[in-house]
């Protein structure tokens, strides 16, 4: 490889970076608002970066302000024949308890496609008997009866998507 003398007689290959070229780059930069620079001569490189690394931030976005809803002026129901108030309550929570899934991930009824379902409706349960799986970010939880009871309802359709605090099933007491 060929080399030259520089300007202080030291020799240097040629097209190369010597401490001088480095140091005129450093103070080309002061005063500018450049952070970081790579160049490259003669296949070597040099990266120059000054300051604190940035630090990607989001910027706090403003929630909207609340608005009031327009307030309509109260009408008199009509008339209703008696029993419909009764029809118009909310209906009331159903006895027993509800066993909801503590994950996010897949309902399986099911230890495998082939295999009998843990639970039906109508089977009675002991506390702590497996009643489904729910397989989140590929391991595969056992959900247990938290109470003694017949299994009233399941809320949840096999292999389906379910959420954190979704009902999955209703336990009557026996």
């Amino acid at each position: 490889m060929a080399s030259k003398k520089t300007e202080g007689g030291k020799e240097q290959a040629s097209g190369g970076f010597t401490l001088a070229d480095v140091t005129k780059l450093v103070d080309s930069l002061e005063g500018t608002e450049v952070r970081s620079i790579v160049w490259t001569r003669a296949g070597e490189k040099v990266v120059i970066r000054r300051g604190p690394a940035p630090v990607n931030m989001l910027a706090p976005v403003a929630a909207p302000a609340p608005v009031a809803a327009p307030v309509a002026a109260p009408v008199s129901p009509p008339a209703a024949a008696p029993g419909a108030a009764k029809a118009a309550e909310k209906p009331a929570e159903k006895p027993g308890h509800v066993v909801t899934s503590p994950f996010v991930g897949t309902f399986y009824r099911a230890p495998s496609p082939d295999s009998l379902p843990f639970v039906d409706v109508g089977s009675i349960v002991k506390k702590g008997q497996v009643l489904c799986i729910v397989e989140a970010m590929k391991l595969m939880n056992e959900i247990e009866a938290e109470a003694e009871g017949k299994i009233a309802e399941i809320h949840v359709l096999n292999a389906t998507p379910v959420e954190f605090g979704e009902k999955l099933f209703r336990i009557e007491p026996a």
